[in-house]
């Protein structure tokens, strides 16, 4: 059969570090980067006879998460131990949450073309990160650093309701934008902060009982994760046609070589031996407690793209892009106000800023000027002290070597000419080079003034100023 005769089906869950300045049952610091193994204490090291205190901004930013994705928040609620050993993990189990979440019965709308579709979220709960090992290919071995043992993750899982690559990046791009938005993660996926496990099946059309799945580990990367179920839906569609089955078994996604390949069976809940956890009390929640959250949560994506195409009347598409990031719509804001020109503002990130990220595999999170540069750079092609095309070299000066954009341009010597004198010449020197686009123009092919203007500002190397190289030409031509 061929692969359009199967229905994908695919569920996520998804980690986020939670932006807690200690763990989650420690004061010892999560700040990310430190030499190995620094900030850890006998309690996220399991050393015998220590006992864990919950932080309590864990919880806080658990709830805030479930009200901003409509779950129902639970009054009462516990941790568990997941029993497994990993040599990441040094109590050999991991405190989570099991049958009594924080957070249940969610949801995020999302948009796909033209169509809306709400995703269901199952759950989201508490549970402590494990520690990370760094494989060592030279001595054969490998290195435990526990600074991430005990860092605090929410764990998000998705209903299986997503039905195509193109679902899946428009859920997991919201949800990380919904999480940056409330201030609860970072969500800095370079980082680990943001990370998913991904559950595929496939299933004949028209089935409705549910293929084997298979889980992907720990994805970091949206690109990634596009590959990866491309790859996995091509592999199991081959398996069952050539008469084979699908092992349900937890699975690793080799970047170079495109390639899933197994790591060991998949786990059910039952293989973990939960039991509540006997070294934590209860979590009880009162209605004040759960109130007082929901009414100082901040604006929301939805909230505020509303608001911009309102306050600011940006297209549906433009609103959509910058308000998709917190950190993108941060910089339209503050550079908007500082140099009063939010059209302007909006086009450098839709356009150039929006090219330059994706160009470069960053997250908006990432980009090392500030609101005050990118105003800056506005005000000077406003005043006509640089040209849109040499705004275009400074912002990629920005990215490499961030600085005041006026500083960029002395360096550079980009400073536009604005000498009528001085622009004339050029446009003579322009004219005379180039007698067949004069008779074009003249013959009324307008497309000939371009041309010309195009030559001067190659021949300035974009320094001219092009409303002035215009004028002149008009002038010129018309004579």
């Amino acid at each position: 059969m061929a692969r359009e005769d199967y229905e994908v089906v695919m569920g996520l869950e998804v980690h986020a570090e939670l932006s807690t300045k200690t763990k989650i049952f420690c004061s010892c610091s999560t700040e990310f980067g430190a030499e190995p193994n620094t900030q850890v204490c006998p309690i996220c090291m399991a050393m015998p006879g220590t006992l864990p205190v919950l932080n309590e901004k864990v919880v806080e930013y658990a709830v805030k998460a479930g009200l901003a994705t409509n779950c129902e928040i639970s009054r009462n609620s516990k941790n568990d131990r997941k029993n497994y050993f990993y040599p990441d993990l040094p109590k050999a189990y991991q405190i989570s949450q099991y049958d009594q979440p924080l957070c249940e019965k969610g949801y995020i709308e999302i948009e796909v073309g033209q169509e809306k579709k709400k995703i269901g979220i199952t759950r989201i709960h508490i549970e402590e990160d494990a520690g990370k090992l760094n494989h060592d290919e030279y001595a054969g071995g490998s290195l435990v650093d526990l600074n991430r043992a005990g860092v605090p993750l929410i764990e998000i899982v998705s209903e299986p309701d997503l039905r195509s690559i193109e679902e899946v990046d428009c859920y997991l791009k919201k949800l990380k934008s919904i999480l940056e938005y409330i201030e609860v993660s970072d969500c800095k996926m370079q980082e680990g902060s943001f990370r998913a496990d991904v559950n595929v099946s496939i299933r004949l059309k028209g089935d409705t009982k549910l293929g084997t799945r298979t889980e992907m580990k720990n994805m970091n990367s949206f690109r990634s994760i596009s590959r990866a179920i491309d790859y996995e839906i091509g592999r199991q569609v081959q398996a069952l046609d050539n008469g084979g089955k699908i092992e349900q078994e937890t699975l690793r996604w080799d970047e170079v070589s495109g390639k899933t390949f197994s790591m060991r069976d998949k786990q059910d809940a039952q293989d973990y031996r939960y039991f509540p956890e006997p070294d934590l009390v209860a979590i009880e929640l009162s209605e004040e407690y759960i109130e007082n959250i929901k009414n100082n949560l901040p604006e929301l994506p939805e909230s505020r793209r509303r608001r911009y195409l309102e306050e600011y009347h940006l297209s549906e598409k433009d609103a959509g892009i910058i308000t998709s990031s917190k950190y993108l719509s941060n910089l339209f804001e503050e550079a908007s106000e500082i140099c009063g020109n939010h059209k302007a503002v909006n086009n450098w990130i839709i356009s150039d800023i929006s090219r330059i990220l994706n160009e470069k595999e960053m997250d908006p999170i990432e980009i090392p000027f500030t609101a005050d540069n990118l105003a800056k750079l506005v005000i000077l092609i406003d005043k006509g002290t640089i040209s849109s095309s040499i705004g275009k070299k400074v912002l990629e000066e920005l990215f490499e070597k961030p600085r005041d954009p006026e500083d960029i341009i002395k360096e550079k010597g980009w400073v536009q000419i604005s000498d009528e004198n001085a622009i004339k010449e050029i446009v003579l020197k322009i004219i005379n080079d180039n007698p067949q686009s004069v008779i074009d123009f003249k013959a009324g092919k307008d497309r000939a003034l371009g041309f010309l203007v195009g030559q001067a500002m190659k021949e300035t190397k974009g320094k001219a100023n092009p409303q002035m190289l215009n004028k002149l030409f008009l002038e010129e031509l018309r004579k």
